[in-house]
């Protein structure tokens, strides 16, 4: 049990640490942002006291004091708003990206909302894996009008996740006030609505935090659920230092909630309970005043990051796999039933992970995808979801930070794009910002591709847009064979990777081993050997360019790249050194996609192998009609193909 007086000390070093920060900034130290958490100290210190190191805190831009409160060393959160090798995020993160996994600080994001995902994520996680942890998100008011907001609270409330849900108002989203955003400016109230209990409390009070997050925590450790603490609270210092303080809020405001100053009322209080003299208090501050002076002359002094690692920890280390793949045998199954005896056997082998994703548990996904899965695996691990893309990806994200290997899949790559942002801001840069120490074991499937007169919201070719992101691994196989083996590889990867199943080929048939097989990524498949010309096809594509090739009789050698990050262009360059020739065959948009970039490679690297100009074929620019005639306007086709390969050879 944490005493008042420690409950002092916590709070006294976080406004410590945060006026030496200040100073900092305004000797031009601090080279970005700096958001402090003066005025705000009861809030971290009062929640944290109940926390261990396995239970897992996510946080906003405004994290120093989260993470202090955590157990963080001040030297280190001084070390990393200088920038320096010895700081929490080793220099990468400053004020807004602090990580510390190993004392259970789990990152601190400068997008407001992710942190509500990822703690009921750690949630699910800790729920799956059976262990007695608590998740927390700090969040400011500014989130509670944010759609993460709602979506994470009603997947914790459905679930009855073990997560702490605390948001901080202090009165203003960086300078809009609340009262004006919001239209229930009663957060609390706000929790009924996902029928989980919601206290409304004074953040200045210390006592009163401590003892309602202790009945939170302990709710939430004995699988009752989550909790919404509102602590109604204010920053007396700018959104960020340097900035403009008097042209949304007045003097007089901000001095009268400094008169309500948490350190102050927590000292008033153990002098009038005899709990502590004044000299016992006036040591405290001592001892934190040097202490504060101590590690942030060592943060001044401590080393530079070096040049050379600014790019790594992008990915996780590879492990070495065989340079030969299986023989195929002659056992057909089709490429849907490859994948699903994939994800059951590695189901059966990791039982950390899961699947999310909507009508994947009893029904068995819109094209199979589970089949037969929730029968022997359970709800649990067979999540069926609202229809939040955004939640359940950060969901995704904040239980494999915590050690689960979670599978979303989101049917049509149209439905993932409403969660961009997590995939973007958070998944592909956890593992970079926190320097390797946290991996991102998340898959994301799904269908790719025209057809069917689906029409623009469920025919997207999205490959090239997720494959300019570094920190994702983007594949798309075109067999059941590469289907099952890429599968496979994703499944025991440390990266997130994004399957794409394009929707054409979803039920074509192959051989597959029955044994389990992995394909590395970044290893392209050469499915027909020639000296003619290169045809590098993708997808669904890749049958359609066979079909031209066979059409115009010639000797062209066709090759699939099979994933699309990274891209095998080592194997593409040594097929144009063989054939002087190059024809990009995709299905999606031309302007910046995946064939100007090879295009752009073997220009660049392969111009004197070239016997004529690269060609490339692609999807018309425009969005997928619903016509038949329309969409096959749209979309190549074995002719247009075989046409663009007669023209080639014309050259």
């Amino acid at each position: 049990m944490t005493t008042p007086l420690q409950l002092y000390r916590t709070m006294q070093l976080i406004r410590t640490t945060e006026e030496h920060l200040a100073r900092l900034h305004a000797r031009g130290l601090v080279h970005g942002a700096c958001h402090t958490y003066v005025g705000e100290e009861a809030i971290a210190t009062g929640v944290a006291a109940h926390l261990a190191a396995e239970d897992a805190v996510f946080s906003t831009h405004r994290g120093h004091g989260h993470a202090l409160a955590k157990g963080l060393a001040p030297g280190e959160l001084i070390a990393e708003l200088l920038g320096r090798a010895t700081g929490c995020s080793r220099g990468r993160g400053g004020s807004m990206h602090l990580f510390s996994p190993e004392i259970g600080m789990m990152g601190t994001s400068g997008i407001v909302g992710p942190c509500i995902l990822q703690a009921t994520g750690a949630g699910y996680s800790f729920r799956l894996r059976r262990t007695p942890h608590v998740a927390v998100a700090f969040f400011g008011d500014g989130a509670v009008n944010n759609a993460a907001f709602h979506e994470g609270l009603n997947m914790a409330a459905i679930w009855k996740l073990p997560v702490l849900f605390v948001c901080e108002n202090n009165q203003f989203a960086t300078e809009v006030p609340f009262a004006y955003a919001a239209a229930n400016p009663d957060v609390a109230s706000r929790a009924a609505a996902y029928g989980m209990p919601g206290v409304r409390l004074d953040g200045n009070d210390v006592a009163a935090i401590y003892a309602a997050s202790g009945e939170a925590v302990a709710r939430a450790r004995s699988g009752e659920g989550p909790t919404l603490i509102e602590c109604q609270t204010y920053r007396t210092r700018p959104h960020s230092e340097g900035m403009g303080d008097y042209t949304y809020r007045t003097r007089e405001e901000v001095t009268a909630w400094r008169e309500r100053c948490p350190i102050k009322r927590q000292r008033a209080a153990l002098l009038a309970a005899g709990a502590a003299a004044e000299a016992e208090l006036d040591a405290i501050d001592a001892e934190v005043t040097a202490l504060v002076a101590a590690v942030g002359e060592a943060a001044e002094r401590a080393p530079w990051p070096e040049a050379r690692d600014a790019t790594t920890h992008v990915y996780a280390s590879a492990t070495p796999l065989p340079a030969g793949e299986p023989a195929p045998g002659t056992r057909e199954i089709s490429f849907t039933a490859a994948t699903l005896e994939a994800l059951d056997a590695e189901m059966a082998a990791n039982p950390h992970i899961f699947v999310l994703g909507e009508g994947i548990g009893v029904r068995g996904g819109n094209f199979g995808t589970t089949a037969g899965l929730h029968a022997k695996y359970g709800a649990e691990r067979l999540r069926d979801t609202p229809i939040c893309e955004r939640g359940f990806v950060g969901l995704a994200c904040g239980a494999a930070m915590t050690g689960a290997r979670p599978i979303v899949d989101f049917m049509f790559i149209d439905f993932i794009n409403d969660a961009f942002g997590e995939i973007i801001n958070q998944i592909a840069k956890m593992q970079y910002m926190s320097s390797g120490r946290l991996t991102m074991p998340v898959l994301l499937r799904g269908c790719v591709g025209i057809g069917h007169s689906a029409a623009t919201h469920h025919s997207g070719s999205y490959h090239s847009i997720y494959a300019h992101i570094p920190g994702l691994r983007v594949v798309m196989p075109s067999t059941p064979y590469d289907a099952k083996g890429l599968f496979v590889h994703a499944l025991r990867s440390q990266d997130p990777v994004l399957f794409l199943e394009p929707r054409e080929l979803m039920g074509s048939k192959g051989a597959v081993p029955a044994e389990p097989y992995e394909i590395p990524f970044g290893r392209a498949r050469i499915h027909r050997e020639g000296t003619a010309a290169t045809v590098v096809a993708l997808g669904a594509m890749l049958p359609r360019a066979l079909v031209a090739v066979d059409k115009l009789g010639i000797a062209a050698e066709v090759l699939d790249p099979r994933t699309v990050s990274p891209l095998d262009t080592a194997a593409i360059l040594a097929s144009v050194r063989k054939t002087g020739r190059l024809l990009i065959v995709d299905e999606a948009f031309g302007p910046c996609g995946l064939a100007a970039e090879i295009a752009a490679v073997v220009a660049d690297t392969g111009f004197n192998d070239l016997d004529a100009p690269i060609r490339r074929v692609h999807g018309a620019f425009a969005p997928t009609p619903y016509s038949p005639p329309l969409e096959a306007a749209v979309v190549p086709n074995a002719d247009s193909i075989a046409a663009a390969l007669a023209a080639l050879m014309d050259e």
